[in-house]
């Protein structure tokens, strides 16, 4: 592992100040790595997740040489073009900005996805400059849910791209096994340049707020989604189960805590009195949400296990909360859970197992303690930068 000052150059359009999801982890990874004493820089767009809206900004965070784009960028609400105008914004955004790629880099670390920047950029990048690719989620697994014809040419280009990328890294770091057992199989890799970590912890052991009493009153149970409601989410099977279990379990508030195009239409067409729609919390009350949470729900869109794992998930665990993970039979997570005896996994979408789960868990008000502990050792940043770096 190298302990000399690098200059190192992450390149993803997600990073603060975005609240959830890649942008965080991006961005918690970016203040680990400049603690260590290196020169971080980022070249990102201005915050736009979820909500897919640019957001000028000029937030910076000490230490950290922060180089924006995208100012005036459009997204389409088709989920398909949204993602053609991201992948092509970003690597013209790259384009302009390769002096400030190729200058003084030591290692690049490009974050998948969108993966076409960085096919394009590799071609002039120095050929010392060492390239660690992050893989947060494995695209073509999510275009080959959709059996059209255009869903099929779309899941061609995107395999000769990922492809692309993951070959020409010298190495990679897959958030899980899976991802990177169904990587190194579809793009054949070398196993000597694939490693895995899981995402890190991000959030303190107690909450330190008070704000979130209002919507979460002490004298009512809570069933929560919280973080960005996209299609792998499984936006309407999410509302279902709320729904089918509202008429069954009472003295129960069901929330959604996110933003976003789905989030929008879910809320619009909501007529059940017993689901509530919020925006996200802010930073500082995510230790409250999830204490005030009786159970936390964590969906994936059936047959995509293979292609991420959600990266708020060390969080829900650490915290102690009550998780229920739907998931596919097999997948990782759910060998994950059983191996550790978390709370709690289903492999299927049937209302009402769901719903009898939710019931069993909401008699339960005790800390998961075995749930904290074993998340400590699981989910660490150190071992993240250290394969960085290594």
């Amino acid at each position: 592992m190298t302990s000399n000052k690098v200059n190192i150059t992450i390149i993803t359009p997600f990073f603060f100040p975005e609240p959830i999801s890649t942008g965080k982890f991006n961005t918690e990874m970016a203040i680990a790595l400049k603690n260590r004493g290196h020169h971080v820089k980022v070249l990102c767009f201005h915050p736009f997740y979820p909500s897919w809206k640019i957001t000028k900004s000029s937030e910076g965070i000490d230490g950290i040489e922060i180089i924006r784009g995208g100012r005036f960028l459009k997204f389409s609400n088709n989920a398909t073009i949204r993602r053609v105008i991201l992948e092509l914004s970003f690597t013209f955004f790259l384009l302009r900005n390769l002096s400030k790629l190729r200058g003084n880099t030591d290692i690049v670390i490009p974050v998948f996805p969108p993966s076409l920047g960085f096919l394009v950029a590799k071609l002039f990048l120095k050929k010392r400059t060492k390239k660690v690719g992050m893989v947060h989620d494995l695209q073509e697994i999510y275009a080959n849910q959709k059996k059209s014809l255009l869903s099929k040419i779309i899941s061609k280009s995107i395999h000769y791209v990922e492809k692309g990328c993951y070959q020409s890294c010298d190495s990679l770091i897959f958030l899980s096994q899976e991802m990177k057992d169904t990587a190194q199989e579809i793009y054949k890799l070398p196993s000597s340049k694939l490693q895995v970590q899981y995402p890190f912890i991000t959030i303190n052991s107690e909450s330190k707020t008070n704000d979130l009493e209002n919507i979460l009153p002490a004298t009512r149970k809570h069933i929560v989604y919280s973080g960005a409601l996209g299609e792998k989410q499984d936006p309407k099977g999410l509302y279902k189960i709320f729904n089918d279990s509202s008429k069954e379990l009472s003295g129960v508030m069901f929330h959604i805590f996110s933003q976003g195009i789905h989030f929008d239409e879910l809320e619009s067409s909501n007529s059940n009195p017993n689901i509530f729609f919020h925006p996200l919390v802010p930073k500082k009350n995510i230790e409250e949400l999830y204490a005030k949470s009786n159970i936390q729900v964590v969906p994936q869109l059936p047959g995509t296990s293979k292609g991420s794992l959600p990266s708020k998930l060390p969080n829900l665990l650490f915290s102690g909360t009550n998780v229920v993970c739907i998931t596919d039979k097999g997948s990782e997570i759910e060998q994950l859970f059983e191996k550790n005896n978390f709370k709690t996994i289903i492999t299927s979408w049937d209302s009402v197992k769901i719903k009898n789960i939710f019931e069993e868990l909401l008699k339960n008000d005790n800390q998961n303690t075995n749930q904290i502990e074993t998340s400590k050792k699981l989910f660490q940043i150190d071992s993240m930068i250290d394969k960085i770096l290594n």
